[in-house]
């Protein structure tokens, strides 16, 4: 079955045609421009691939409690994923975008739509439920959703894969760094836990969100300094996290910063590495014990000083990375330092092969992939 996968991004859309095989028989990104993109490119795009496609996989970032597995999309699964646009309003009108775009130019072939949350959706009561009161959780539907579930899925499986070890008997946290951050503790193939919450924003520093802040300081900046909620949101959401430490959001112009001694880098790099230290640990908490850390995104699989001071402060984990096999990586690949009772691996970000595999699992009748 060839899959053609649709995962709409905050500045692109990116189309790849995977093979029976898994084989990328097309790939292109089309840029967005003030939010939108060019629907001619996209019809193009499509349009010269439409005889290959035999399904459509589009990334969805939310499924609420709704949508735990990838589900093919009709008229009542998009009003559905409509009606979940209030939970995450910055992403879930791009994924419907994509959707529309692309749904339409191809007719006859099945849409399947794959979720970021459903892999989380298996972490127990006491992992996804807030402290909050009841009418929040039980009719407005508060909890913790967790995100990037695509990522930690692949990337949980991959390992078991390169290690040669039956996934079902390792306890793995997965660490996808990249603009957007998240940790997942994944026992047995399971998201137990995840750093991620009710949004995207919860849990680690990332390029430019905050991570987790103290909820008291939003309530705060309205009732004492004059801000709105949507200035406060929109701070939270693009002008915090490296970009307000360091004066950029890119890890490359960070980690240079930092290496000439300037004070703002050095405290993002700091901060970014205290938070990541403190989740990895959290995850092997909920999982009693640590077998697999692996690194994936931008960030994990390019930044080797993150990396290399991240697990620098794990070796009570039984952590530890070689390094010259840290600094000269190629993604997928073993970097443990000999005598790690730990495997640390780095593993590219691979969304795409995720997607294809839940939307032939579906179609085809067989069991979850997660």
């Amino acid at each position: 079955m060839r899959v053609l996968v649709v995962n709409v991004g905050s500045s692109n859309l990116k189309l790849r045609l995977l093979g029976a095989d898994d084989t990328v028989l097309f790939a292109e990104d089309i840029q967005a421009h003030q939010g939108h993109f060019d629907p001619d490119l996209v019809r193009a795009a499509v349009m010269g691939i439409a005889d290959r496609v035999d399904a459509v996989g589009h990334r969805v970032v939310h499924g609420g409690t709704m949508f735990t597995t990838a589900v093919v999309i009709d008229d009542p699964v998009e009003q559905a994923l409509r009606q979940l646009s209030d939970l995450a309003p910055l992403h879930q009108s791009k994924s419907l975008a994509g959707i529309d775009a692309v749904g339409g130019l191809l007719p006859d072939a099945p849409s399947v739509a794959c979720f970021d949350t459903a892999f989380h959706a298996t972490m127990p009561e006491v992992a996804a439920t807030y402290a909050v009161p009841t009418e929040w959780r039980e009719r407005l539907g508060v909890r913790r959703y967790g995100f990037h579930g695509l990522s930690h899925a692949y990337a949980s499986r991959r390992a078991a894969e390169l290690l040669g070890q039956p996934l079902e008997q390792l306890r793995i946290v997965t660490c996808h760094l990249g603009a957007g951050a998240s940790l997942a503790a994944v026992r047995a193939g399971i998201s137990v836990e995840t750093t991620m919450g009710f949004t995207p924003l919860e849990g680690l520093v990332m390029a430019t969100r905050s991570g987790t802040v103290d909820p008291g300081v939003v309530t705060w900046l309205v009732q004492h300094a004059g801000m709105t909620i949507d200035q406060v949101a929109d701070a939270l959401e693009h002008a915090s996290g490296l970009l307000a430490l360091a004066g950029t959001s890119d890890m490359v112009e960070v980690e240079a910063g930092a290496a000439r001694g300037e004070a703002g880098p050095r405290l993002a790099i700091g901060l970014y590495v205290h938070r990541l230290r403190a989740g990895v640990a959290s995850m092997a908490s909920a999982m009693d014990g640590l077998d697999v850390l692996v690194f994936t995104g931008g960030v994990g699989e390019n930044a080797s000083a993150v990396r290399a001071e991240a697990v620098d402060g794990l070796g009570f984990l039984g952590a530890g990375i070689d390094g010259p096999a840290n600094a000269s990586v190629v993604p997928d690949a073993d970097i443990t330092a000999s005598g790690s009772k730990v495997r640390t691996l780095v593993v590219k970000a691979r969304e795409d092969l995720q997607i294809a595999t839940e939307v032939r699992s579906l179609l085809t009748g067989r069991s979850p992939v997660f």
